[in-house]
């Protein structure tokens, strides 16, 4: 897997990908939301495994769990616009850090972390245990990181989405794991702490011309539990949901070739309001 990205983890592309067609990657074009095969059947399968093995890795151990409270007069849609302060320019094992301690610095700090957390470096030992130190808080870090290696090492799992034990992906193919926020939302804040939903979509699979995973979108929202610590915002905890999922149109998919080319020349964003 790319390590070249703009961040330290992969290139992160906004490609929009459905099942293919006319290329030996997929089979026939998807022509609607219902249309399956038994490729999109297996992806979708494996996607799922993907989502419990990283709630498992992030689940509560406690009995009880706090509900975040919304905070008062919040806005019907907080607009995505240019605050007008520097975007932050420091980084820590390639990820943006050091955000404002305002509810926008958290929202940025969110955003940034969910690309982290959802690259294809998480299914590389060595790259997960410096993404989840840099964006998680100490105190939490140790606990996490254990947790998400027994997830991620599953030999199971892994076979299930067609790597090998240590995470690589088969010769001539490419993993692809990526995630691109579209929005953020912060649901309740106070001076050191912030509760802030990411929407994004997820691309996910095996690009190359012999998968039998193809790269399938998916879309998800992230809760984010952050706290202002080590001068910066860091998260405690996160719990993921499916949607909301716009309807898809009828596009033709990509060619295996088109699809691997683009994972390797689109790079990624930081992140920043």
């Amino acid at each position: 897997m790319s390590t070249s990205g703009e961040h330290g983890y992969p290139d992160t592309g906004h490609t929009r990908t459905h099942l293919p067609g006319g290329d030996p990657y997929g089979g026939a074009p998807r022509r609607t939301p219902r249309s399956s095969s038994r490729s999109l059947i297996t992806v979708v399968g494996v996607v799922v495994l993907l989502i419990a093995a990283i709630a498992f890795a992030n689940r509560d151990n406690s009995t009880t769990r706090n509900t975040p409270t919304k905070g008062g007069n919040q806005p019907a849609a907080a607009p995505t616009a240019a605050s007008g302060h520097t975007p932050v320019t420091t980084k820590q094992n390639g990820i943006p850090t050091h955000f404002p301690h305002t509810k926008q610095g958290a929202e940025s700090a969110a955003a940034n972390y969910a690309v982290a957390l959802g690259s294809a470096e998480m299914f590389d030992t060595g790259w997960r245990h410096q993404i989840v130190d840099t964006v998680y808080a100490s105190d939490t870090a140790a606990t996490k990181q254990s947790a998400m290696d027994r997830a991620y090492s599953d030999e199971r799992f892994l076979a299930n989405i067609g790597l090998a034990k240590d995470g690589s992906a088969p010769k001539g193919q490419t993993f692809v794991s990526r995630t691109i926020p579209v929005g953020t939302k912060t649901t309740a804040s106070a001076k050191d702490s912030a509760t802030v939903e990411v929407w994004y979509t997820s691309l996910f699979g095996l690009s190359g011309e012999t998968s039998k995973n193809p790269v399938t979108e998916s879309w998800y929202t992230t809760t984010y539990e952050l706290r202002w610590a080590e001068g910066d915002w860091k998260i405690t905890d996160f719990q993921q949901k499916d949607g909301p999922v716009p309807v898809g149109r009828d596009q033709r998919a990509s060619s295996a070739n088109d699809m691997t080319k683009a994972v390797e020349e689109f790079g990624g964003f930081t992140y920043a309001r």
